[in-house]
């Protein structure tokens, strides 16, 4: 490489040095996507079967290894080697279920041509773009870029990823892996680097990018995408709500939602950050909360519960979203601006928060749960809409969970469950409004990373010619007539 600028991966726990990385340049960058160009007629060559040979190959090799790999994630974002494992675990889920199902979902498939079309034979194939170009977070580094990487591979497309500055090892390592399986190289390619890296692999000319990030962040890559016209997958933030009805089993959503807000220090874009809860039940729901969170405590992995903030200054939105919330008449009912030990946050619960607080309306990423009252559910599903975010939810009711789930704008739902669906590969994930567009996992992903292609064949010519200057008014009067038959009926 024509680059010596390094920077350096730290362990977020205690600042120490783990290992030093190239910054890619401009001509690094452009070289690694020309080579995947390169590589890509040959990897889409193989065919589903080909392919999912070398998928499955490398999901074994993960697992074999999958202790190696938890360990790094745990030195890199500092949560417990234990959530480090289940979030690799996951992983590789994802990856054998893509390579698994590309076949079935990316099949050809035959269309009906309609009466006026009736000589036509008519098909849909769907073609790989080439080369997909992945940005990934920080916060699961393995496990959130993986649900891209296994479907735009298996989809057949070559892959150039660049992972998060502060996570850069577990990417590297997961391309070593890769290549140690791979019928051929530049297939699947890292890069590594900061925010400049990123923006050249937006513009290099890969022929589709997918983004995982802030939404801020997100609107910077789509537009500088948008000058290409390269598309874009843009999965961002959430301010995921949680709809606690009357008839919920309370200990149980408690003890889920109390995980889902507080596991990997709160730094999960899916995870709950706001919950509306029925005033009949709310005085229990907020005491179980309560007395489960004064077992939770962060700490160096083998310590703690969770970890530190991974980014350090996230730790400044943190402080600022909690003291505008108690600024604003919001009270703590465990923690508060005294939780902030750096770079730990300890659990913060809060109630009765205004709905247009920076708490209520910003993406907190920390170990931080408000908890406000409602009379019903519909005023739960009008709250959890309000927000400019649509990522995420949860819904705890015996009896009515799918009915309010069905009317909620977010992408994912989890009934009487938590995160559930992240964990479910044949379900797609993604978010709208501000949580972005576009779907990773399930067929949804693997048809995300291709685009469709119409095929229509003439089997025989009609007597009759409407594609031609030869029309006469003969044909006209039967296409009208044809028409009126088959469409012109209520």
């Amino acid at each position: 490489m024509g680059t010596f600028v390094t920077f350096e991966s730290r362990n977020p726990v205690n600042d120490e040095v783990l290992e030093t990385f190239p910054v890619y340049t401009h001509d690094d960058v452009n070289r690694i996507v020309t080579s995947a160009h390169e590589a890509a007629p040959g990897w889409q060559g193989l065919g589903f079967t080909g392919r999912r040979k070398v998928l499955l190959a490398w999901s074994k090799l993960l697992t074999d290894r999958i202790s190696e790999c938890a360990s790094l994630i745990s030195q890199e974002t500092g949560k417990p080697t234990s959530d480090a494992t289940l979030e690799a675990t996951l992983a590789i889920g994802h990856l054998s279920w893509a390579a698994r199902h590309a076949s079935e979902v990316l099949r050809p498939q035959t269309r009906k041509p309609g009466i006026l079309m009736a000589n036509m034979s008519a098909s849909v194939e769907r073609s790989p773009f080439g080369v997909v170009g992945v940005i990934g977070p920080w916060n699961y580094p393995i496990f959130t870029p993986m649900g891209s990487i296994a479907y735009a591979l298996a989809a057949g497309n070559t892959v150039v990823f660049k992972p998060s500055e502060f996570t850069p090892g577990v990417g590297v390592w997961l391309a070593n892996t890769f290549a140690e399986i791979a019928p051929d190289e530049n297939i699947f390619s890292v890069i590594t680097g900061l925010g400049d890296t990123g923006r050249t692999l937006c513009e290099s000319g890969v022929n589709k990018l997918a983004f995982t990030g802030s939404t801020k962040t997100a609107k910077l890559v789509a537009a500088t995408c948008a000058q290409t016209m390269t598309p874009v997958v843009l999965e961002c933030g959430g301010k995921d709500p949680v709809i606690i009805a009357e008839d919920a089993d309370i200990d149980t959503a408690a003890d889920f939602t109390l995980w889902s807000a507080m596991s990997n220090a709160g730094q999960t874009c899916i995870g709950a950050e706001r919950v509306y809860v029925h005033e009949k039940v709310a005085d229990k729901f907020i005491s179980k909360m309560v007395e489960l969170s004064k077992k939770v405590k962060p700490g160096a992995p083998g310590v703690g519960k969770y970890g530190p903030a991974t980014m350090p200054k996230q730790i400044d939105i943190i402080e600022g979203h909690i003291a505008d919330a108690l600024n604003r008449g919001g009270a703590a009912v465990v923690g508060g601006l005294d939780s902030i030990k750096r770079p730990y946050v300890e659990p913060v619960i809060l109630v009765d928060v205004p709905e247009d607080s920076s708490a209520m309306t910003e993406e907190t990423f920390g170990p931080v749960i408000i908890i406000n009252r409602v009379q019903d559910m519909e005023e739960a599903i009008k709250l959890s809409n309000a927000s400019s975010y649509g990522l995420g939810a949860s819904v705890w009711s015996k009896g009515s969970g799918k009915a309010i789930a069905s009317k909620l704008q977010c992408g994912m739902v989890a009934i009487n469950s938590t995160t559930s669906f992240a964990a479910v590969p044949s379900v797609p994930f993604g978010g709208v409004k501000n949580s972005g567009y576009g779907r990773i996992h399930g067929p949804e992903g693997l048809l995300e990373f291709t685009y469709a292609r119409s095929i229509v064949r003439a089997r025989f010519q009609l007597p009759i010619t409407f594609t031609s200057f030869r029309r006469n008014a003969f044909g006209d009067r039967v296409i009208v007539v044809l028409t009126k038959l088959f469409n012109g009926r209520g």
